[in-house]
């Protein structure tokens, strides 16, 4: 190796020792802007409800002139409403579908809607919002007391736990009061100890109820803008326990008849119908269909309890489901509700 001059093996040192200096110095004096920035939070995307889904279907596919668009409180909602073929018309039937049904449900609410102007009868059908919980109701007293009990197990554990040490005899803190190893912040609390509370059951029950009163009572006041000289509430399945419920809560003077088809109770929602429906003392026909053994116990309990009321207005009808013929069984249906309608129906007494 030839010998270097004194300068220039000095020069190189120096070179070769700033290197790696000059290059962390650089590093470290990079523009913030070329930092990624932080990812943003997901936006989760609000979820329409199933029956809005229906009723923008049926905006698309129904002419204007059936369409009516009610107000219940914060929100619109799609009512249909047909007017009766007759120059004088009979009065208003109100008609209510269930759970997972639309305005428009193909059994019972459509051709019923259709076919009652045909009568004399104008008719109204309404949009009801989805179901809400049902879930079982908690029980708030048995909750606090457990966790009431899990607070005082965990102190009384944590005043047992022996104080750790070093080798140099003073006491080693614990990743409870430093937080993380190596870092001076207290410990982040575990995400079930930051989730939400979960929303009570038993109130969104009790807000998908008046929701549904809301609804039903915008078409109410509907129907009595056309002055009827009668008004009739008209639920199926499910929709029979709202119908009854709204007329037992609210108690609206023009309305004196009720229609019952194919009656069922929303999970986890009281009072029973068998309870309620002898309680209202109105023009009441009570359509079931008697193929099934629960279906026909159910109405044998509400016939037994009108008996024990006296509700001589209380009329039931069985009738026979015919899976394989829905047509016929619609018609039949048809027959059977016009037919307690000229016979049975309570007129509104005008002033």
């Amino acid at each position: 190796m030839p010998h270097l001059p004194r300068p220039t093996l000095l020069a190189l040192c120096l070179s070769l020792g700033l290197t790696p200096l000059s290059t962390t110095w650089a590093e470290a004096t990079k523009p913030a802007a070329e930092e990624k920035p932080a990812a943003a939070p997901a936006v989760r995307v609000q979820v329409s409800e199933r029956s809005q889904d229906d009723a923008s279907g049926l905006e698309r596919q129904l002419p204007e002139q059936e369409r009516q668009m009610l107000q219940a409180g914060d929100e619109s909602f799609l009512a249909l409403w047909l007017p009766a073929n007759t120059a004088e018309a009979e009065g208003v039937v109100i008609l209510i579908p269930g759970d997972g049904e639309s305005a428009d449900w193909p059994v019972a609410i459509s051709p019923l809607r259709r076919k009652l102007p045909d009568a004399g009868w104008q008719s109204l059908s309404v949009t009801l919002p989805d179901p809400q919980s049902t879930a079982p109701v908690p029980r708030p007293a048995e909750s606090a007391d457990k966790a009431s009990a899990d607070t005082d197990a965990t102190a009384a554990d944590s005043a047992s736990k022996p104080e750790v040490t070093g080798s140099a005899g003073n006491a080693t803190p614990t990743p409870e009061s430093t937080g993380e190893a190596g870092s001076a912040e207290p410990a982040q609390a575990s995400p079930a100890e930051s989730a939400p509370t979960p929303t009570d059951p038993v109130a969104l029950r009790k807000a998908h109820a008046e929701r549904v009163l809301a609804r039903i009572q915008a078409a109410v006041d509907l129907a009595e803008q056309h002055k009827p000289r009668t008004i009739v509430l008209l639920g199926h399945g499910t929709g029979a326990y709202w119908a009854t419920r709204y007329l037992g809560e609210r108690a609206p003077a023009d309305i004196k008849n009720l229609l019952l088809v194919a009656p069922a109770m929303p999970r986890d929602f009281l009072p029973s119908l068998e309870e309620t429906v002898p309680l209202l003392n109105l023009a009441t026909g009570d359509f079931y269909y008697k193929d099934k053994a629960a279906d026909r116990a159910a109405a044998q309990r509400r016939l037994q309890a009108s008996k024990r009321q006296k509700s001589p207005n209380y009329i039931q009808i069985g009738m026979n489901a015919l899976p394989a013929d829905l047509a016929t069984e619609q018609e039949q249906l048809y027959r059977r509700i016009r037919g307690w309608l000229s016979m049975h129906r309570e007129p509104i007494e005008q002033p």
